[in-house]
């Protein structure tokens, strides 16, 4: 008898198993191109190897502030096929993207993106710090333990102003209405969905529309 119902048991998994193959290929063909996603047309280009997401956002948005924790808690569960990097959305017609770009830069730079990245966030939104403004930010940043001299050498470098045009560069080309905005693949552009916290799963259906369009190749 226990040995009967343990082939019943094994037989019901793999048949739970084999069902549950298709459906993850028609959620990502049942997405709808204006409605899921916007196509990038030229692709900005991206990781070859692996689907790169590309999450752009500015540290004065508070869509992007709200955003942050999801974004977190997603990256901890990060598949071994996907890569993930930030940019700092910087649009030339507006002067107050650029300050946020380069500070986000400078604490790369300073390999201090791992501690201090959510905590601009909370500066500007929650304790409502001017960090656009350069005073103010030096200030925050050596109450942090950061020597004010070698972040203002990085924040002013030319490494940073490079990557900060860069970004712009990658922002333009994307074609953003706003932020935040993810990217899958340097083609396809997540559709906003009702709730900020909804974005990241709406994210892994585009993610996994690419996996089944490379699947194909």
């Amino acid at each position: 008898m226990v040995r009967w119902r343990r082939r019943i048991v094994v037989a019901t998994l793999a048949l739970l198993a084999v069902s549950l193959i298709p459906v993850s290929g028609a959620a990502a063909a049942a997405l709808q191109e204006g409605r899921d996603f916007r196509r990038l047309n030229p692709p900005i280009g991206s990781d070859a190897a692996r689907i790169e997401v590309v999450e752009f956002f500015w540290y004065g948005c508070p869509h992007c502030n709200d955003l942050e924790p999801h974004m977190a808690a997603w990256l901890g569960k990060l598949p071994a096929d996907v890569s993930f990097r930030r940019v700092p959305a910087v649009f030339p017609n507006s002067p107050k993207w650029a300050p946020g770009a380069r500070t986000y830069y400078a604490l790369e730079a300073m390999n201090l993106l791992d501690r201090l990245h959510g905590e601009v966030f909370a500066a500007i939104h929650v304790q409502r710090k001017r960090l656009d403004d350069e005073k103010v930010l030096l200030e925050w940043i050596a109450a942090k333990g950061v020597d004010p001299g070698e972040f203002l050498a990085a924040w002013t470098s030319f490494g940073v102003q490079s990557r900060v045009r860069q970004a712009q560069e990658l922002s333009q080309r994307a074609g953003l209405g706003g932020v935040p905005a993810i990217v899958v693949d340097g083609r396809y552009e997540v559709r906003m969905t009702e709730s900020l916290k909804d974005l990241p799963g709406a994210t892994d259906r585009v993610i996994e529309r690419v996996r089944a369009e490379r699947g194909r190749r």
